[in-house]
C-alpha cells in the first residue's frame, strides 16, 4: 500500500508541475475521438471528413476553454445533418439550444460531461458515467448527464431514419413529425434517463453521508440501483437492453470509482478520532478521519569540490562570511608566530 501512495503522490506533484502541457494534450486527444466518432457515425458532409479539418480544430480546442470541445462537436453535427436535410438539422439545433438554454448556460463547468457521455454510449459503456459524476459532481450533476444522454439518442434516431428523410423534399412536415415521434416515443431513452438521473442523486447522497466507506457503499449501491432499473424498465417498456453490457458496465463502474477514491478521498479509518470540546453556546461532537499519506524522504545531495590532502570537504565551501574573516584573521596570526620564531 505504501508504495501505490508514494505512486499517487509523484502522480500528483508531476501533474501538478507539467499541467500546462498535459491538459492542452488531454483537450486536444479529447476533441479529435470526438469528431471522430461524429464523422463515422454520421458522415453526411464529405468536407468534414477530411482529416485535416478535424486535427486543426482537435488543436484549436487544446487551447481554447473546454467548452469549446462541445461548441464544435454540436456545430460538426449539425452540420452532417444539414448535409442530410435542413428540416431535421432545425429540430438538432432547437435541442442543442434548450439545453444550453435551461442547463450548460448557468453551469458551464459540467460542459464536458455533455461530450463524455455520447462518446461512452458509442464504446457500449454508458454506465460508468451517473457513477462517476455522482462521486465528483453534485445533484446538479445528474442533469449533465441527461442533457449527454439526450444529445445522443437525437443523433441516434436522426441516423436510424436517415433513409426516410434524405433526399424527399415533398412532405416536409412528415419528416420532422417523423423524428419527433421516434425521439418522444423512444422508451430506451426514457428508461437510461430515468436511471441515471436517480443512480447520479443516489450515489452522490450516499457519499456524503458521515459514515465508514461511504464511497465504496455509494459506487456498489449506485452500480446495483442503476442495473436494477435498467433491468426493470427493459422488461416493462421493452426496451432491449443487452444485460451482458449492463454487468460489464457495473464491473467497470466500480473499478473506475475506486480509482477515483484513491486519488481524491483515501483515508484511515483504523486510526479515527473523535472529539469533544465546547464553547459558550454549543457542544461540539467531532469525529476526524486522517488521510492516508507518505512522508516523502528528506534526501541531500552534496556536491563536492574541494579536496584537501586526499580527502574532500563540503564544509569548506559552505562557510560563513564569519567563519572565513576567522580562518583568515588565524591564518595571519600563525604567520606572525612563526616569523618571530624563526628571528629568534
Amino acid at each position: 500500500m505504501t508504495q501505490l501512495l508514494e505512486i499517487r503522490d509523484n502522480i500528483k506533484v508531476f501533474f501538478s508541475k507539467y499541467d500546462v502541457f498535459i491538459i492542452p494534450v488531454f483537450k486536444f486527444l479529447l476533441a479529435l475521438i470526438m469528431l471522430i466518432m461524429i464523422n463515422s457515425r454520421l458522415g453526411y458532409m464529405g468536407r468534414l471528413n477530411n482529416i485535416g479539418i478535424v486535427l486543426i480544430v482537435s488543436l484549436a480546442c487544446s487551447f481554447l476553454p473546454s467548452g469549446a470541445i462541445l461548441l464544435f462537436g454540436s456545430l460538426f453535427s449539425m452540420a452532417h445533418v444539414f448535409a442530410l436535410s435542413p428540416e431535421v438539422a432545425i429540430i438538432v439545433a432547437v435541442v442543442y439550444m434548450l439545453i444550453y438554454l435551461l442547463y450548460l448556460r448557468f453551469t458551464p463547468s459540467e460542459s464536458l460531461c455533455i461530450v463524455v457521455t455520447p462518446m461512452l454510449f458509442v464504446c457500449h459503456v454508458p454506465y460508468v458515467i451517473p457513477v462517476v459524476m455522482g462521486l465528483v459532481g453534485g445533484p446538479v450533476s445528474a442533469l449533465s448527464v441527461v442533457c449527454g444522454v439526450i444529445v445522443y439518442y437525437t443523433l441516434h434516431v436522426v441516423v436510424q431514419n436517415a433513409a426516410n428523410v434524405s433526399g424527399d423534399l415533398s412532405d416536409i412536415l412528415g419528416q420532422i413529425k417523423l423524428i419527433i415521434d421516434s425521439l418522444l416515443g423512444n422508451k430506451q431513452m426514457l428508461v437510461v434517463v430515468a436511471a441515471f438521473a436517480i443512480t447520479t442523486i443516489a450515489v452522490y447522497i450516499i457519499r456524503r453521508l458521515p459514515i465508514e466507506h461511504c464511497w465504496t457503499i455509494a459506487m456498489i449501491a449506485g452500480a446495483i440501483l442503476n442495473t436494477l432499473i435498467l433491468l426493470v424498465g427493459g422488461l416493462i417498456y421493452k426496451a432491449g437492453f443487452s444485460v451482458l453490457s449492463i454487468l460489464f458496465g457495473l464491473v467497470l463502474a466500480f473499478l473506475v470509482g475506486k480509482a477515483i477514491e484513491f486519488f481524491r478521498f483515501c483515508v484511515d479509518y483504523t486510526r479515527t478520532e473523535r472529539v469533544q470540546f465546547e464553547d459558550d453556546e454549543y457542544y461540539y461532537y467531532v469525529k476526524a478521519v486522517p488521510k492516508m499519506n507518505v512522508t516523502a524522504a528528506n534526501k541531500k545531495v552534496k556536491n563536492i569540490n574541494r579536496s584537501y590532502g586526499g580527502r574532500v570537504s563540503q564544509a569548506w565551501r559552505n562557510r560563513e562570511p564569519e567563519e572565513i574573516e576567522e580562518e583568515e584573521y588565524y591564518e595571519e596570526d600563525d604567520d606572525m608566530t612563526i616569523a618571530e620564531d624563526r628571528r629568534r
